[in-house]
């Protein structure tokens, strides 16, 4: 386990250093898996669940125009979108009971009621933001190595209200889902179909 730090640019450097250092000594790493706490988006990801990213998005990359958010791919640079291998995504749920969804990755945490539904209405498939996945997701494609990543919901997306946060919980949901993975990323081969 290596901890990466809070935000995207953090997590990218801190998950890039871990992979070069792997690599140049001759160990690379076969999967990058991210794995923390965040927001859900509510009613599908009750505080207290896992979710297991289909796709990890970078949700507020991009630019504000006078008709509304521009991601940086219609902008003719970068890329707000890494998939993880679908075939582990499934042996995960299934080994878990996670919901399988959309991760977005956002720089500031949504406190408000209007960006939660402006997120929705951006990603319909978001179950879950966080702050880092993204950022380890570049870093993993740009070595070329698979990435995962799992998130335990710890409050709902919206409104701030630090007395419905329930961190412990989330906590002991991803140590109790993570308890389950062995036996399923050691049967995983990145060239399963």
């Amino acid at each position: 386990m290596i901890v990466v730090g809070v935000g995207p640019a953090l997590a990218a450097a801190s998950t890039a250093s871990a992979l070069t250092a792997a690599a140049l000594k001759g160990e690379p790493y076969d999967l990058v898996v991210s794995a923390g706490i965040g927001g859900g988006f509510q009613p599908e990801a009750a505080v207290g669940s896992l979710v297991v990213a289909d796709g990890i998005v970078a949700a507020d990359l991009g630019a504000e125009t006078e008709d509304g958010f521009v991601p940086v791919t219609e902008l003719g640079f970068g890329n707000v979108r890494h998939e993880p291998p679908a075939d582990l995504v499934r042996r995960v749920t299934e080994a878990t009971g996670a919901r399988t969804g959309a991760v977005l990755t956002v720089s500031t945490v949504t406190g408000t009621a209007a960006r939660a539904a402006t997120l929705r209405e951006r990603h319909p498939t978001a179950l879950a933001e966080a702050m880092e996945g993204f950022g380890v997701a570049e870093a993993a494609a740009a070595h070329n190595v698979p990435v995962l990543e799992i998130r335990a919901i710890s409050n709902p997306v919206g409104p701030r209200d630090r007395a419905a946060w329930r961190i412990g919980d989330a906590l002991a949901a991803l140590t109790e889902g993570f308890g389950k993975l062995p036996p399923v990323l050691e049967g995983w081969n990145r060239h399963d179909g």
